[in-house]
């Protein structure tokens, strides 16, 4: 990032694989602010130990708010940071169930954010 402008180069940023070598992905959208335009919501399964291998079971995708991720302080952090675009990714087997959760738990937040 420090190689590059601002006005050239911005992020799509994955926050499951900010946060599997153990970097928490909102210290990430406060470092690099509104570089990040585009993001991942995805969430890594509770006890799955991270490394630098750039590689996990897919099995270890999970409904967003079930997993290690703070959701909410990431999408506290993206909506301050002026992410324009978020994708919801889910590469588990378990999409027909998992995706669903992870649309009301989106939903969920929204409103509990409005009270």
């Amino acid at each position: 990032m420090r190689q590059t402008l601002p006005e050239d180069v911005s992020v799509e940023l994955d926050i499951l694989w900010v946060k599997h070598p153990g970097v928490e992905p909102e210290t990430i959208l406060e470092k690099y602010g509104s570089r990040i335009k585009l993001m991942h919501l995805k969430d890594l399964k509770k006890g799955v130990k991270g490394d630098f291998t750039g590689s996990t079971a897919v099995e270890n995708d999970v409904a967003l708010g079930t997993g290690q991720i703070n959701m909410p302080a990431v999408l506290k952090a993206a909506k301050k940071a002026g992410v324009k675009h978020y994708y919801l990714e889910d590469e588990s087997p378990n999409i027909q169930t998992q995706i669903p959760a992870s649309i009301q738990y989106l939903k969920d937040l929204v409103i509990e954010s409005d009270r």
